[in-house]
């Protein structure tokens, strides 16, 4: 289920696409938190030269994705190289405080108006559960909430939650690593979706907050560990996690 960095063509918006295949592999586990990269070999293993790897790279220790490695021992300090940063619960606990606060306003304003959300959202995202493609179902939960957000009609919404995207997205990736959190979420978005269509917004909200925080807590447990050190019900814990390799 590790993202798959395939060879990519030359374009003019090379960089930008070298960007999302990274970020996409650290979104599902491919590149893991505190795992060493070199340019050279992502350079190699996308088939694309140094260039763009480089500047990729930058934009995402820029956005907090990678950052410097401590140097090995013996190591000059120009061999220092990136790792893929860990995930700060902290943070992460953060984004999902924001991202509940949007999403709530966004189903209280679309079931205002009793909007409907496509059809085709679901079918992508049940067709995803159903592959247990992790990739596929971090950009059908994306495709959802940016239903809820534009159904709102407020621009202002979707325009806030964008500038917090990407750590949503890596925070969603980890969350669906789980599969007891994987098989509700669908079933979540449908009655979180009737309840907009009915024009039920407090019930949207209850909704909305209830399936965030879901994600929030199991996330939480996997990058911690519940306080008594025992396994939290239905998540597994990051340490015990064979590593996803890139291929």
């Amino acid at each position: 289920m590790s993202a798959q960095l395939h060879r990519i063509e030359t374009t003019p918006d090379l960089v930008e696409r070298v960007y999302r295949a990274l970020l996409d592999a650290i979104s599902t586990g491919g590149l893991q938190p505190g795992q060493r990269i070199t340019q050279e070999e992502l350079a190699e293993r996308m088939a694309v030269s140094r260039q763009p790897v480089t500047q990729a790279l930058r934009l995402l220790k820029k956005d907090g994705f990678v950052q410097d490695a401590p140097l090995l021992n013996g190591a000059p300090q120009r061999t220092r190289g990136l790792q893929v940063a860990p995930l700060d619960p902290r943070q992460i606990a953060q984004v999902y405080e924001v991202r509940s606060a949007l999403d709530q306003l966004a189903v209280r304003l679309a079931a205002a108006q009793r909007a409907r959300i496509d059809p085709a959202v679901f079918r992508q995202g049940e067709a995803a559960a159903q592959r247990a493609d992790l990739k596929a179902l971090i950009d059908a939960d994306m495709a959802f909430h940016t239903a809820v957000y534009r159904a709102a009609g407020n621009p202002f919404i979707e325009q806030s939650a964008q500038q917090h995207w990407q750590h949503i997205r890596r925070a969603m990736g980890q969350a669906l690593q789980s599969d007891p959190l994987r098989e509700p979420v669908w079933d979540e978005h449908r009655a979180i979706a009737q309840a907009i269509a009915a024009g039920d917004g407090e019930r949207a909200a209850q909704l909305m907050s209830a399936h965030t925080g879901n994600a929030a807590r199991t996330l939480a447990h996997q990058l911690t560990g519940p306080a008594d050190g025992g396994d939290a019900p239905g998540t597994d814990q990051l340490r015990g996690r064979r590593r996803q390799q890139l291929p």
